[in-house]
């Protein structure tokens, strides 16, 4: 036990504390608040508390754990509500109220509910890390698989099915003679990578409900993305649509650092969306984290990791998960204001030296694997990470070092949110190395997809090359073939690229319909072009009801739109043969 001997903010250094190890939890003052160590200098351990600090003076006790902080893995996890360090923000409100104290203690999975373990192993049954031993029903979509913790392994000496809390033994494993029990639940630190067998390439397509995305800028299951975006262009309705409707079997939305209101914004809308492949309630393949602005500073670096913990169990399951960070520019500057008061050499911008090899400790844990141990299975951790540049300046170092990082990047734009254009994202800043990844995936559900993106991504570039033209001479001025490439590249913004959140049927787009839609909008620029060439103006093609008829393919459903695409098409080319000389 030591105490306390200087204070600062959210930093306390500690006297008397040999023997105490680096990441060990700390408990501070007579609250017992939350600390963990981060370095040690001497007898003195340099914490950073995980709480406010508030009414802390020198000569307070300081406690070590003999811990490292951990989360608790095992049933109860998915749909829960986690502060940054894995506390149920549920059982607090319980115990404190709404304003929630300091030093209060709440276990991550309940003790007292009892789970329906069905065994997937018999007795005497040789089993590795990582093997699979039996099932917990969690919800209504997530089927909790137990594995063998690391560290253990050996043969299956009993195991029962039954109704069981976290806590009791549910099978014993024997090895050289060493009887281990197993339970339904274990733990795992925060800032180690969980073991797997083998790291696979990215592949297959993880599918958003988002057109810009899944088409034109595909992210692959196990990729890493970043999403920059200055304050307005609607970054956290963007990341929000991609934890509400990213086709993976969990998604674990981290809010790091927002505000309070945007939390509950998500947090309420999802006690009532529905998931559109299973039709179950969304909540019951999400996992929350909550650490909001008025949260203390230092646990959002804890939150983050939390989260790629929790996914990174779940992949070990065989399972796709989406993690999605909210955002790391606030955990950034938690670690900004600690190295200001750790009087560390300062980087750029005063940020860290070690920013960058702290935000690819966390990007690098995403990743398509093997998992360890029996049944062989795969498993994905998909990462997009928020940036929040200030001035929406991508020049700045956290926008950079991420960059250095991701393969993908949906580049949010100021000037389309001032048009009100949304999603922001910039179809001439963003890019993804995916490409090539989930090009299997997409030619099983739509083959002409590399073509036609291809095709559709020079239309919008040429327009951007026109648009210089048109500020100095007018649209008038063009030629008519000019003039017929602006008017497709506006339908591919206005009726493919723009998407609203918070309509009932766009919300969410299937991939084989965004496909069917792209390819319509081309097939009338195909057809307006031989009307072109047959003396038809420009501005007759314009007013054709064909155009106004394409501007609303948004709201027709997935089920429906496959076959009202195709009379869609017939429609255009029989006006185009039953008589060249007039319109569509």
């Amino acid at each position: 036990m030591g105490k306390i001997w200087r204070v600062s903010g959210p930093l306390v250094i500690a006297d008397e504390m040999k023997g105490s190890q680096v990441y060990e939890i700390v408990e501070i003052g007579k609250a017992g608040l939350v600390g963990e160590i981060t370095g040690l200098d001497g007898d003195k351990a340099i914490i950073q508390a995980h709480e406010d600090t508030l009414g802390l003076k020198v000569g307070d006790k300081v406690e070590g754990t003999g811990r490292i902080l951990s989360v608790e893995l095992g049933p109860g996890i998915v749909g829960s509500i986690y502060d940054g360090l894995q506390k149920s923000l549920l059982t607090l409100v319980e115990e404190s109220g709404s304003f929630i104290k300091r030093g209060v203690k709440a276990l991550a999975l309940d003790r007292n509910k009892k789970w329906h373990f069905t065994p997937t192993v018999k007795a005497g049954d040789i089993l590795g890390v990582g093997s699979i031993i039996g099932t917990v029903p969690e919800t209504s979509i997530i089927e909790h698989r137990i594995m063998v913790p690391p560290g253990f392994k050996g043969t299956i000496r009993e195991i029962h099915e039954g109704d069981y809390t976290v806590d009791e033994t549910v099978a014993w494993l024997e090895y050289e003679g060493k009887v281990s029990e197993l339970t339904l639940k274990q733990e795992w630190p925060v800032r180690k990578p969980r073991p797997y067998e083998q790291r696979l390439a990215p592949s297959g397509l993880l599918a958003t409900g988002m057109r810009v995305m899944d088409y034109m800028f595909p992210l692959a299951l196990g990729g890493k993305a970043a999403i920059p975006g200055g304050f307005g262009t609607g970054k956290t309705v963007a990341l929000q649509q991609l934890a509400k409707w990213a086709q993976t079997h969990l998604n674990i939305y981290v809010g790091c650092g927002e505000r309070g209101n945007e939390m509950s914004d998500v947090l309420y809308s999802f006690r009532k969306l529905k998931d559109p492949n299973t039709g179950e309630l969304l909540q019951d393949k999400e996992i929350f984290i909550a650490n909001t602005s008025n949260m203390p500073v230092v646990a959002r670096e804890a939150s983050i990791f939390v989260g790629i913990t929790v996914a990174e169990y779940f992949r070990d399951m065989g399972y796709d998960v989406l993690l999605i960070a909210d955002s790391t520019s606030r955990w950034a500057e938690a670690m900004r204001e600690m190295g200001g008061r750790l009087e560390e050499m300062p980087g750029e911008e005063g940020f860290p030296s070690y920013l960058g090899s702290r935000l690819s400790s966390f990007y690098e844990r995403a990743g398509m694997v093997e998992c360890l141990g029996r049944p062989e299975r795969k498993g994905s951790v998909t990462v997009i990470g928020a940036v929040s540049p200030p001035g929406a300046d991508f020049s700045e170092p956290v926008t950079q070092n991420t960059l250095r990082i991701v393969d993908a990047l949906y580049s949010l734009d100021v000037s389309l949110a001032n048009k009100r254009h949304f999603p922001t994202i910039n179809w001439l800043t963003s890019y993804s190395l995916y490409t090539d990844a989930v090009g299997d995936w997409w030619n099983g559900v739509y083959p002409e997809w590399a073509n036609t993106r291809t095709a559709a991504l020079k239309i919008l570039q040429q327009e951007a090359e026109l648009e210089e033209i048109v500020r100095l001479v007018g649209p008038e001025a063009l030629p008519e073939g000019d003039k017929l490439l602006l008017l497709v590249a506006r339908m591919l913004r206005e009726d493919f690229l723009q998407q609203s959140a918070y309509h009932e049927i766009d919300a969410y787009c299937a991939p084989l319909k965004a496909g069917l839609m792209i390819t319509t909008i081309m097939k009338f620029y195909e057809l307006a072009r031989e009307m072109l060439n047959s003396g038809i103006r420009v501005e007759e093609i314009r007013s054709s009801p064909m155009v106004y008829k394409i501007s609303r393919m948004k709201d027709i459903s997935n089920e429906l739109f496959e076959q009202k695409a195709k009379e869609l098409w017939q429609e255009m080319e029989q006006e185009l043969a039953a008589d060249k000389g007039g319109v569509l």
